[in-house]
């Protein structure tokens, strides 16, 4: 099966086509324009250069969050759409559990669980818990920076764009992953999306939406009345 796979979760994002578990191309999107500019434009030569026409594309996976707003939705719409139009499945993933994936296997051979951190502003962080098979310990969420910080036990790998700023103030005994390893691959979205394929899983191209875990300044300003 070709496997579509694409994130915009953030602003660097990128592309992939796989055939199964195996990586065919992946393509970086240019991180100084919008994903709503680059990702269609990014699909089509991807594609092309693999000589790949649309409708032989049997799935198609996304990030659907947490992230940026706007790419999200670039994301999202773009995955609906190709699956309505080609009458491909549609998988949606989570940005965290794809960043922590991508923690190295030597590192995740000896840790206790992973931590993947996106920065969320306000001095809070998008968080996800793993343990290191790759299990969810917990759901998404947004945790104080200070908090989650006080909360880091030995023995845990952490990683993710969220570590820029507090990468020096790790506790003893935590690992950070490699920082190449810390925003989302195109490639492990596809990888992730085809072991879920396998085990029988298909999200519905109709209600699939992004996950923001909170809501954007506009609507906090609209429900404040200010």
């Amino acid at each position: 099966m070709l496997i579509l796979a694409f994130d915009t979760s953030g602003l660097a994002g990128s592309v992939a086509l796989l055939e199964g578990p195996r990586l065919l191309d992946q393509r970086q999107l240019d991180p100084a324009r919008r994903s709503a500019q680059t990702l269609a434009p990014a699909i089509a030569e991807l594609l092309a250069g693999q000589g790949v026409q649309p409708r032989q594309v049997g799935l198609v996976a996304t990030t659907i969050g947490p992230g940026s707003f706007t790419g999200l939705r670039v994301g999202v719409t773009t995955a609906k759409t190709w699956a309505y139009a080609t009458g491909g499945a549609v998988i949606g993933l989570s940005t965290l559990a794809v960043i922590a994936q991508q923690v190295p296997a030597e590192l995740r051979s000896a840790a206790r669980e992973i931590h993947a951190v996106l920065d969320a502003q306000r001095k809070e962080l998008y968080f996800g818990r793993f343990h290191p098979s790759g299990e969810r310990l917990a759901g998404d969420c947004i945790v104080p920076a200070d908090a989650w910080l006080a909360g880091l036990t030995a023995g845990t790998i952490v990683t993710g764009s969220g570590l820029s700023r507090l990468a020096d103030r790790l506790p003893a005994g935590v690992t950070p992953a490699p920082q190449a390893s810390w925003e989302p691959q195109a490639a492990t979205v596809g990888k992730l999306a085809w072991e879920d394929y396998q085990r029988g899983r298909r999200d519905d191209f109709w209600t699939l939406a992004p996950v923001y875990l909170r809501t954007s300044y506009a609507e906090e300003k609209r429900g404040s009345g200010t």
